[in-house]
């Protein structure tokens, strides 16, 4: 089974039926449906906050617990590796830093996005929409 990391910007559009990447992301994950899904703490919580505001957070729980999605904390090595990163892509915002770190720390075979700004900074990354 491969492991699969998912960006902040799959769960928000897979959770927002009027998103515009809400189809991609569905196929995506649909595509990686046998795949060990995960998902950094940083970016779990970036995806929640607008079910939260909406008052629908334990629905967009309920989404990520029928996906089977571990959340995955934020690690020391993770930590360095986003840093790294970040060091060598000074454009790289800290929260996609740390999602691209987590995917590449536990050698993730794919890590899914929305944001065309992340081609070519790691192998694994696989750009929806």
């Amino acid at each position: 089974m491969a492991l699969t990391v998912v960006d902040a910007s799959i769960l928000i559009a897979l959770l927002d039926s009027d998103d515009g990447l809400h189809a991609a992301a569905t196929a995506a994950l649909l595509a990686h449906a046998g795949d060990e899904l995960m998902i950094p703490a940083s970016a779990y919580s970036e995806a929640l906050v607008r079910p939260a505001r909406a008052g629908r957070l334990e629905e967009a729980r309920a989404v990520v617990g029928a996906l089977l999605m571990a959340v995955v904390p934020l690690s020391p090595p993770i930590a360095e590796e986003a840093a790294t990163l970040r060091a060598r892509h000074p454009a790289l915002r800290l929260p996609d830093a740390l999602v691209i770190a987590t995917g590449t720390s536990l050698e993730a075979g794919s890590i899914l996005t929305g944001d065309t700004r992340w081609r070519g900074l790691a192998a694994s990354v696989e750009v929806v929409g």
